[in-house]
């Protein structure tokens, strides 16, 4: 893999679902996988096995078509975990057990009511135990993101030592800041012996609104995959957004970072994931919300009419949005007017648009949005209305 390339790991199927009343039967997720590997992800973890029969079956059967992308399993350090996860994954072409345990003070005291050197045991063996069914294993050290960084490069070592080729450093409560998250990777990149021989991954959970600008900081200082959602869907505040992190890292070239995702498509797979979770994705969504490249000021739409990059920094086609929404309300303009009338067959002149715009005025004070039914009576209860020339 070039040392420019992230990779993508996509666990909308996993970590996405765990979203209450958000399950998916084994038919919808085989749909979505089908449309994850058309993307272009990279690795998409498909379920935890052991934790029913339904996800084991939906990660069998995800496993047999996915063409491209290597199919993960999530799973403890326990042994029956893993088996399980790996009895799952036989069919998988690219075959990963994730595995791991909970790192922090937090977690060893009171989850485990155990050691820091017993946790590093359990994880060594853990990760040896996947080895002998699969060559690719990940390890995750649960809560990470609150673990102190000498332990937690102890714990990398281990699971390294033990066969680990991808370590996931997850900020499972979401509570990093961003210099923070990324001073870690940067520790653990410039500290872990045998570094070099495994991917790490930023794992990172939005609680307090962060968890793209931790991703972002994350492979900035050296991580290579990021785990993400569809929608940044997940536990509680929800994980890392898909679509948030793959449009940065293309908008902005300068970090010479990519992904092989084809961000054209990104707008489709968040509706169908909206749709089969039956989850309402906000308007104001970054990328893929329905107000992302819509405009209803006055003077934004002005500037957009003229030049979409005026306040545009994402071409919608590039995500796979036809093109920009030039909203009319009582804060839009003349020139917002004049574009959306011609849209629908009226060309008018200036002197016919300021006799327009007045009733234009009136309409918008009692209604929230003028559509396009809307122009048309604006325009024909105008004075002017006889004068105006429609092709409509």
């Amino acid at each position: 893999m070039s040392n420019s390339q992230v990779q993508i790991f996509d666990t909308t199927l996993r970590d996405g679902e765990q979203v209450p009343g958000c399950k998916l039967n084994t038919e919808q997720k085989l749909v979505i996988a089908h449309q994850l590997d058309e993307l272009g992800v990279d690795i998409i973890e498909a379920g935890f096995p052991v934790s029913s029969p339904g996800d084991f079956k939906s990660v069998e059967e995800i496993a047999k078509v996915v063409k491209h992308a290597t199919v993960c399993g999530l799973s403890r350090s326990v042994k029956n975990d893993i088996k399980v996860a790996a009895e799952a994954l036989q069919k998988a072409k690219n075959p990963r057990i994730h595995t791991g345990i909970g790192t922090s003070d937090s977690h060893i005291k009171y989850k485990f009511k155990s050691s820091q050197e017993k946790i590093l045991e359990w994880a060594a063996e853990a990760v040896k135990y996947a080895k002998s069914f699969v060559e690719d294993v990940e390890f995750y050290a649960e809560d990470a993101g609150r673990t102190d960084n000498e332990y937690l490069a102890r714990v990398c070592e281990a699971a390294i030592k033990a066969g680990a080729t991808v370590l996931n450093i997850p900020d499972t409560t979401g509570y990093c800041l961003p210099h923070e998250y990324g001073e870690k990777i940067k520790y653990l990149k410039e500290n872990v012996k045998g570094i070099d021989k495994a991917i790490l991954s930023c794992h990172c959970h939005n609680d307090l609104g962060l968890a793209t600008a931790n991703s972002i900081e994350g492979v900035i200082n050296g991580a290579r995959q990021i785990e993400c959602t569809i929608n940044g869907i997940g536990e509680r505040a929800g994980n890392t957004a898909l679509e948030e992190v793959v449009m940065i890292l293309k908008q902005h070239p300068y970090l010479k970072l990519d992904t092989n995702i084809k961000t054209e498509m990104l707008y489709g797979i968040s509706q169908l994931v909206s749709d089969s979770m039956g989850i309402y994705t906000q308007p104001n969504k970054a990328i893929v919300g329905a107000n992302a490249f819509a405009h209803s000021s006055g003077i934004h739409q002005d500037g957009v009419i003229k030049k979409r990059e005026t306040y545009e920094i994402i071409n919608p086609k590039d995500v796979g949005v036809t093109e920009s929404a030039i909203v009319l309300t009582a804060r839009s303009g003349r020139a917002a007017l004049a574009y959306r009338a011609k849209k629908i067959g009226y060309d008018l002149t200036k002197l016919q648009l300021d006799e327009v715009y007045a009733n234009f005025l009136a309409y918008a004070d009692r209604k929230k949005e003028i559509e396009d039914n809307d122009i048309h009576e604006i325009i024909e209860t105008s004075k002017v209305y006889k004068e105006i020339e429609s092709h409509s």
